[in-house]
């Protein structure tokens, strides 16, 4: 490890590894964990590779631009990264950026994802697939990206689930807004998904995409747009499930109305029977009779009863 906390790798008979290089060292990778060695050590080869902030939205004033930009002995990559927050159901956004001139290959990370950490771990691996421009390192660091995609898929694919069946078994104002939510982290995630799949085609030595040393960018693109479809596919499901829980908010309404206006007709036929007799006249016969009193308490019950059967009978109560 260099004073400035950058990872030297080296590729040789064995494979990569890092530590110091050796005779028959064909390839070397060095990972930079400080931004400003980073940048020297790109310009110390005619690259301008200052990292931009990262996509997340937390602290951010602008979202980086991935791309790719063909050197005249190498290439320049930036790459977003995802990764998923559980705890607040979150898509969090960075960048790695990818110097290749000649034989070396300089990266650096912004964000949380951990990508070049994952890189290390799968050149360890026996028989990472090498691409013809690195050795391995930029085909290794792109299956990182997408596979850490497809995570973030899984996970927002258990997210829409839950919320499926919460919806579906309440009808709870707060659904819309988880709903909006993960609309919004699903399209965090395609944002960061589909330029991975934009820059792996600029990648590969045949534009054609035929040559077999090209095998491993058709295997990603396949995967990318699998990927960008089932995030599709979510979106599109939470789309209809707000549709279907306003539809659900609106019927509750609904019976919610009638069963109001059902009560309030139950208790207007005694108040008009009352209020005909709090009119005080002179001349009401059954007032001088003893049996006004109950007849007319009897009455007004048995017209209540014979509403509430009649709007029970209709589903309104």
């Amino acid at each position: 490890m260099a004073h400035d906390g950058s990872v030297i790798w080296h590729l040789g008979a064995d494979g990569w590894r890092p530590g110091t290089g050796q005779d028959g060292d064909v390839r070397t990778w060095v990972r930079f964990r400080d931004a400003a060695a980073f940048a020297d050590a790109a310009l110390g080869r005619g690259v301008d590779a200052r990292p931009q902030p990262a996509a997340g939205r937390a602290g951010t004033t602008h979202r980086a631009r991935p791309h790719v930009e063909h050197l005249a002995d190498g290439v320049l990559l930036r790459a977003p990264t995802l990764t998923y927050v559980e705890a607040g159901s979150d898509v969090l956004t960075g960048e790695v950026t990818c110097v290749v001139v000649g034989a070396t290959t300089l990266t650096y990370e912004t964000g949380q994802a951990a990508a070049l950490e994952a890189l290390e771990a799968r050149l360890r691996a026996p028989g990472p697939e090498p691409d013809a421009l690195t050795g391995g390192v930029l085909s290794s660091l792109l299956a990182v990206l997408v596979g850490a995609a497809a995570d973030v898929e899984d996970a927002l694919a258990q997210d829409v689930e839950d919320l499926e069946r919460a919806v579906f078994s309440t009808t709870e104002a707060r659904h819309v807004g988880r709903v909006y939510a993960l609309k919004r982290e699903i399209a965090e995630a395609r944002r960061g998904l589909l330029p991975v799949g934009a820059e792996i085609a600029d990648l590969v030595a045949d534009p054609a995409g035929t040559r077999p040393e090209d095998a491993w960018a058709r295997r990603l693109v396949v995967v990318v747009d699998r990927l960008d479809r089932r995030l599709d596919a979510h979106d599109a499901l939470l789309a209809d499930l707000l549709q279907a829980h306003l539809a659900m908010v609106s019927v509750r309404q609904n019976d919610d109305v009638r069963r109001i206006s059902a009560w309030a007709a139950i208790a207007a036929a005694p108040t008009l029977v009352a209020s005909v007799y709090g009119m005080n006249f002179r001349h009401m016969p059954e007032l001088a009779q003893p049996w006004g009193y109950p007849v007319v308490l009897l009455a007004m019950l048995g017209v209540s009863v014979l509403l509430h059967r009649l709007f029970t009978r209709s589903g309104w109560l």
